[in-house]
């Protein structure tokens, strides 16, 4: 595995074709108004997740800056939408981890997940306050770990780059107090759905030596 000798583009462009072939299963999106296209947009699976993880993402940390609500009424309501996340992805990706060989990605999420959970029930329940002080840290230090080691698994820049600018998020949330979850949610929102607009590098070995794509 090499990542600097890749030629392949971190982003480019999707193409229904090549997705036709590696997602038989792909979602197609089209918005129109008066008879004329607005919006057209091809989702494989993973797109679905980064899609579902987005909405999850904002609708966690925006509710966490700016509603009144409780926070033991929200880490319920938190813990809930990250296990149907996680549920929603292992329901998604399945088979198709399975084909490629890489279930253990998508274990490693899994147990990032709920370990996220219950470090932040712990911290919200049990008031473990070094927790309860830095869940914007510990939910983009998680992230950011998830994808640096999907990113390596699969042999991606893109997801390299996404855990980077995970991490490198902690560094500047010091400098955002008061807007931290804000700033997280954003962060979170933004990776994943350019992750989902996007076909990213990937290249994954298969048991007959050939390398797909995304």
């Amino acid at each position: 595995m090499n990542l600097l000798n890749q030629t392949k583009p971190i982003l480019q462009c999707k193409q229904r074709g090549l997705y036709c072939k590696e997602f038989p299963g792909f979602l197609s999106l089209y918005l129109k108004i008066a008879g004329k296209t607005i919006y057209s947009g091809i989702y494989s699976c993973l797109d679905q997740v980064f899609v579902i993880w987005g909405l999850i993402s904002a609708a966690i940390f925006i509710t966490a800056q700016f509603s009144p609500i409780s926070w033991t009424t929200q880490a319920i309501i938190w813990s809930i939408l990250t296990l149907a996340g996680t549920l929603s992805m292992v329901i998604l990706t399945y088979f198709w981890v399975q084909v490629k060989q890489i279930q253990w990605i998508l274990y490693t999420w899994v147990i990032i997940m709920v370990g996220g959970v219950i470090l932040t029930d712990c911290g919200i329940f049990l008031g473990w306050v070094h927790i309860l002080a830095n869940l914007s840290h510990l939910w983009l230090g998680l992230c950011g770990l998830g994808y640096l080691i999907t990113g390596w698994g699969v042999n991606s820049r893109a997801l390299l780059l996404t855990g980077l600018l995970h991490l490198l998020g902690i560094a500047i949330l010091p400098y955002v107090i008061g807007w931290q979850f804000l700033a997280t949610g954003l962060i979170m929102l933004a990776s994943l759905l350019l992750l989902a607009e996007t076909r990213w590098d990937i290249d994954l070995p298969l048991a007959g030596g050939e390398g797909v794509g995304k």
